[in-house]
């Protein structure tokens, strides 16, 4: 076993770490009996149990799905899984009262247990509980089938608008949803008004659906309604105690608009890392990207605790170090400046301003919202996220984020290689001809949220649409064409409300 290392009071078990896809994996069971259990050039037993206990627990209780569509479709990742849990050599047991889901092989387990409104969370060792007080999560807001969309679901009876093509719209959402294919959910929403909606085998509307990092753009949206309010600025260096107050400290000079465009320059590994790089990782050899999901740790502390690789708004790379920091930051404003409650705050200051009645927002075991990944919401959700952004910040005449914000988290980082990324949300950006760079069956004024397994809330300000797309993560379960099927639809949709559209 290798060593404990503590930094602040945060001890983490320094034990290898799985190298999978983004959001994967991740555990807590006995040190001693995953080191042995592991393969001598692989991680330890449990990180590779740990994942499915999270997913499950999360798909049982707060998605609500049926538990064998929610375990091949979200939590058997691979072939080697589902041949390992259908041999009886992955058990997997859920304990109905205490809501608390063990995965188990070769004499090793892995728990994750559902702590109400904050969802899921992988187990420390020895321990039933986490490391902070469970809150109750209530929205302020009246019965949603009673109230009017957006800020309710009652949507109007009356027939599509004048110039909408609605077989092209039916085209799309086929094209959408293959057989086979694991899909969740397709939204369209132009001019405000639901244009199309459809959902998968066991989805329904109000069904919490697993949203991985489109809510690392909920992260800035955070940090953006806490400018509107005055307690923060873009461009003032990040309030981190730990950086400030250290003379000599080179991390004093990485600003908010550093971390929201992940081109802080700390210290933190992921795929694609040297091999220089990976030996200075926290733990030597294995990514620090994923360790918020992989032990159980305070998340915001290890982010923090990172030295300077680069100097800040030098190099773009996508590490969650940056929206880990910046969950910091809201967790330090909400609590000290605002005196408010962390866990709720969200649900009062933005959730309830824009008729979002449940999000379920997942934490470390220290309280930690983990915005990068453990995440749950519903596509009508994401579609009421998206509007915001269309509506430049402003919503029932109150304004929730300044124009400035929603222009710089649009716009291209100036330290990445491409201009494909911006403020915490993904680009469109303009190729040499003139069309979408990344997906040219979009305008190149969308931008959006993205999510492992095709998560998207695609915003195009120019068509005044929102496009939502989910779907189940499972890539055992994916088909070989999924991408180029998902960009056709997109382009049909555009077209649907754009005759002149084409691409």
């Amino acid at each position: 076993m290798r060593s404990i290392a503590v930094i602040g009071s945060v001890v983490f078990v320094a034990l290898p770490l799985l190298a999978c896809a983004e959001a994967d994996a991740g555990s807590t069971a006995s040190a001693d009996a995953a080191t042995t259990a592991g393969a001598p050039d692989g991680p330890p037993l449990y990180y590779l149990l740990s994942g499915p206990a999270k997913r499950y627990c999360s798909g049982i209780w707060v998605s609500e799905r049926d538990r064998t569509e929610a375990l091949y479709g979200s939590v058997l990742h691979t072939e080697e899984q589902v041949h390992d849990y259908e041999s009886g050599s992955l058990a997997i047991d859920i304990d109905e009262n205490r809501r608390i889901v063990t995965v188990s092989q070769n004499g090793v387990s892995a728990r994750a247990r559902h702590f109400g409104d904050q969802g899921c969370v992988i187990l420390p060792p020895d321990t039933d509980g986490v490391f902070f007080t469970p809150r109750e999560v209530v929205s302020a807001l009246p019965d949603a089938e009673t109230t009017p969309w957006p800020m309710g679901d009652m949507l109007p009876d009356e027939p599509l608008p004048e110039g909408v093509d609605a077989e092209l719209l039916d085209q799309a959402v086929e094209t959408f949803f293959t057989e086979g294919d694991n899909r969740a959910a397709f939204l369209v929403v132009h001019r405000g008004r639901v244009l199309a909606e459809d959902y998968g085998p066991g989805i329904h509307k109000d069904t919490q659906l697993e949203s991985w990092s489109m809510a690392k753009s909920m992260t800035a949206t955070l940090i953006g309604r806490l400018i509107q309010m005055g307690h923060l600025e873009i461009w003032q260096p990040a309030p981190v105690p730990e950086w400030q107050n250290s003379p000599g400290d080179p991390r004093a000079e990485i600003r908010i608009a550093d971390l929201l465009r992940m081109s802080s320059g700390l210290r933190f590994s992921n795929s694609g890392a040297t091999p220089e790089q990976m030996a200075a990782s926290f733990v030597p050899g294995q990514v620090d990207h994923r360790m918020g999901y992989v032990a159980p740790i305070d998340a915001f502390q290890f982010s923090i605790s990172r030295d300077a690789e680069f100097p800040p708004n030098t190099v773009g790379r996508y590490r969650n170090s940056d929206p880990w920091t910046l969950g910091y930051i809201v967790q330090r404003t909400v609590e000290n400046e605002l005196g408010e409650e962390y866990l709720s705050w969200p649900q009062r200051a933005l959730y309830d301003k824009i008729g979002i009645r449940r999000f379920i927002m997942e934490t470390d075991p220290y309280g930690n919202f983990l915005l990068t990944g453990y995440n749950f919401g519903t596509a009508r959700n994401w579609a009421r996220f998206g509007m915001l952004y269309l509506n430049r910040g402003m919503w029932n005449g109150e304004r929730l984020l300044t124009e400035e914000f929603v222009d710089f988290v649009s716009s291209p980082a100036p330290a990445w290689p491409e201009p494909y990324y911006g403020g915490l949300f993904w680009l469109n950006t303009a190729d040499e001809e003139g069309k979408g760079g990344r997906i040219p069956q979009l305008p190149p004024d969308a931008y959006n949220p993205s999510g492992a397994g095709h998560q998207r809330t695609y915003i195009i300000p120019s068509q005044d649409l929102v496009i939502v797309v989910q779907s189940h993560r499972s890539a055992a379960a994916h088909a070989p064409d999924r991408t180029d099927r998902e960009y056709e639809a997109l382009g049909m949709v555009v077209k649907a409300v754009d005759p002149e559209w084409s691409w």
